[in-house]
């Protein structure tokens, strides 16, 4: 709490999306003068700053890494700062942001002081509540005309003009150089105007596939004959930029979107995707929205008038193709689509020990099951012995996992469980550069401050002495927090006691798993960083469970412990 006779000192919060080609420094610089500009007046002094870089504002506070540290601060008594104050309240607040992040403020009694209203915030004045409100409605509606005009402006470009707007070239092609961007701006920049044109290595492999099809050759014999004859997949082709992709066969996938792809007509194509934004958790609406890319529908593409790029094809084989494809879809009776949500305990948890693919969840008889049908879409051209099918039916797992979940979280084995899991994170990785200067700046305050102690003890001036012990202990406490973030990092290690207050904590779910729902049961395994893999031709199933202490129940995460139960099924 501020006390009379000292400074007030302030943490500055901003905040800079690079998504409009901004330059993050010079953003910092006018949001922090004009932070300054408001609390120098008042004897204010910024100590700390909490600046995000490529944070779009759509995401709330507790989302934004450094806005989110900022409201960890509030509750820390050393927080180092008496008040809060913001340069651009538009930058920081998105439509109710405001509404849901200055409770907090108010509760652990930080002022928060915003250029607009003249200095700080009174919760109980309905008119700044009002002007901070009207704040967050403009930044949303900033937004939202940014997005209409850039997308109005990039459908006219590659209507009109057929410009490439950038993206991942199709199978087939390869970038050009055009010469310097039209925009003088971004000409002055560097910036290079780009176009497609055929990659002799591959644009004859596309000309294949059409002329194939149209012989007669169903999508799945086109992919195999290219596996067979040795021709790398678009995803073996490109293997940087698909490292997430298998690339051992072709898939039907890859054919089939070679033949509807009008751009191997000499046309440009954009917006065939688009990102489509849904609440991260349906139960907190405040946690904000995640962003995925979503194909859009043919009727929504937009396609350039003219010719742009050397033809793959020519207009007549692509019409024909498809035609030939409205043909086999055979229409018929439409049959409505009725989905179902149907629970699966271990989604996204259980790998195909043979592909090493993700098995996918089948409903079936009112029963859960999880299969593989590797064969199914990619052309394998015996490259890889694999079933056809393979089945995996929840009900087999489920027993035997739980039974090896309780026996391992046993009161009398917790220990033992401990001292391996302590065992295996045992390995220390080398602190990062963040961590090491932040540990350099807390024992270069300590230093310090023995010595004011000292000076003070010898009779200096105590107003001037209690000044430095104070500017130091601020000092101190920035570095402490800078150091409690970065050791936060993905290679951060828990101790022995960190895992033990963890796993104690989890015997309790364990106690009661085996009578838990469905959902608070697929919950558990969550926390639990459940991973499995199945061997059909072993029937057995691989459980490891993964303590994180961020729970992102990642590959990286190294405090496991495994077990091979056996399960009934097979091929």
């Amino acid at each position: 709490m501020h006390t009379a006779g000292r400074k007030l000192l302030f943490a500055f919060c901003g905040r800079v999306s690079t998504e409009d080609q901004q330059e993050p420094e010079a953003s910092r610089l006018w949001q922090l003068n004009r932070a300054q500009a408001l609390i120098e007046p008042a004897g204010g002094e910024i100590v700390a700053e909490y600046f995000d870089v490529g944070q779009t504002r759509a995401l709330p506070w507790k989302r934004r890494p450094r806005a989110a540290a900022l409201l960890a601060a509030l509750a820390d008594m050393r927080r180092g700062f008496d008040a809060v104050v913001i340069g651009e309240p538009q930058r920081a607040f998105y439509g109710s942001q405001f509404g849901n992040t200055f409770p907090l403020f108010v509760h652990y009694g930080v002022p928060l002081w915003v250029p607009e209203v003249g200095g700080s915030i009174d919760p109980d004045n309905e008119a700044h509540d009002l002007i901070m409100s009207v704040f967050g409605g403009m930044s949303k509606g900033e937004r939202n005309r940014i997005k209409v005009r850039v997308h109005s402006a990039m459908a006219s470009q590659a209507l009109m003009e057929g410009r490439y707007l950038g993206g991942r070239p199709p199978y087939g092609y390869r970038l050009s150089d055009l010469g310097p961007h039209p925009n003088p701006g971004k000409a002055a920049d560097g910036k290079r105007l780009h176009g497609l044109e055929p990659d002799p290595d591959t644009a004859p492999v596309v000309a294949r596939i059409f002329t194939e099809f149209l012989s007669g050759h169903g999508i799945f014999a086109i992919a195999e004959d290219l596996t067979r004859d040795g021709i790398p997949s678009p995803s073996a082709h490109d293997r940087a930029r698909n490292p997430h992709r298998d690339t051992r066969a072709w898939a039907k996938s890859a054919v089939r979107a070679i033949l509807g792809n009008p751009r191997y007509t000499g046309r440009q194509v954009w917006n065939r995707q688009h990102k489509h934004e849904a609440l991260l958790d349906i139960h907190d609406v405040t946690l904000g929205y995640t962003t995925a890319m979503r194909w859009n529908s043919q009727d929504k593409w937009i396609v350039s008038k003219k010719t742009v790029h050397t033809p793959l094809v020519d207009d007549d084989v692509f019409a024909r193709v498809q035609d030939l494809f409205a043909v086999r879809s055979r229409p018929g009776t439409t049959h409505q689509k009725h989905r179902t949500r149907n629970p699966y305990l271990y989604r996204g948890r259980i790998t195909c020990g043979i592909c090493t693919r993700r098995m996918q969840g089948q409903w079936s008889h009112g029963d859960a099951y999880y299969r593989c049908r590797f064969p199914e879409e990619y052309a394998l051209a015996n490259r890889v012995h694999h079933p056809r099918n393979i089945y995996l039916r929840e009900s087999w797992i489920t027993v035997p996992l739980d039974n090896w979940l309780a026996t391992v979280f046993l009161p009398h084995r917790l220990d033992d469980t401990i001292d391996l899991m302590a065992t295996t994170a045992a390995a220390p990785e080398p602190e990062s550069a963040a961590v090491t200067a932040a540990r350099a700046v807390i024992a270069d305050c300590d230093a310090k401050l023995a010595t004011h102690r000292a000076a003070l003890e010898a009779g200096a001036d105590p107003t001037l002495v209690t000044q430095w012990i104070a500017e130091t202990q601020a000092r101190r406490v920035r570095a402490e927090a800078e150091l409690h973030s970065s050791s936060k990092g993905a290679g951060a290690r828990m101790s022995r006691d960190e895992i033990a207050r963890l796993v104690r904590s989890i015997s309790d779910l364990a106690a009661v798993i085996q009578q838990a729902e469905a959902e608070d049961k697929a919950e558990i395994y969550r926390l639990l960083g459940l991973r499995l893999t199945y061997a059909p031709a072993q029937a057995t199933v691989r459980a490891e469970v993964t303590l994180d202490p961020k729970n992102d129940n990642s590959p990286r995460s190294t405090n496991n412990r495994g077990e091979m139960v056996r399960v009934r099924g097979g091929t």
